[in-house]
């Protein structure tokens, strides 16, 4: 493994602790200014401001805890992947989407970054949108 790779891994990591106990601020630091959040069937959003108000949104709608996580890096530390099972709890409706009322899901997915001095500067999550709207309805 180079150590652009451990470096990457690294970073991740912190990423994704920082998500395990909803700390924001410590995600938010592991990012570019100018990250580029492609939000899975929807439109990408620029900027961590736009990314701390998605993170608001998700942690009203949703709780969710990530197993099974695995994460990978390229040779040169600037690509990265994630993949992990979602386990969550569908807490506030979503718009276009059926009613919570607390509905629990499993969902495989997986996530793409590419990085930029040091930081997370795109970050692009897919899971199967058709199986959770099975699970919650």
């Amino acid at each position: 493994m180079t150590a652009a790779q451990d470096t990457t891994l690294a970073l991740l990591t912190r990423y994704y602790a920082a998500f395990a106990t909803q700390d924001h601020a410590a995600m938010l630091d592991c990012l570019t200014d100018d990250v580029v959040h492609h939000i899975n069937q929807g439109e990408a959003e620029t900027g961590k401001a736009a990314f701390a108000a998605f993170l608001d949104v998700m942690d009203t709608a949703y709780c969710e805890r990530l197993t099974d996580m695995v994460l990978f890096a390229s040779e040169d530390g600037t690509r990265a992947a994630a993949e992990f099972r979602v386990l969550g709890t569908y807490l506030k409706t979503a718009e276009g989407y059926p009613e919570a009322h607390g509905q629990t899901y499993d969902l495989p997915a997986g996530a793409f970054f590419s990085l930029k001095g040091g930081k997370i500067a795109r970050i692009s999550v897919y899971y199967n949108a058709a199986d959770w709207v099975e699970q919650v309805s």
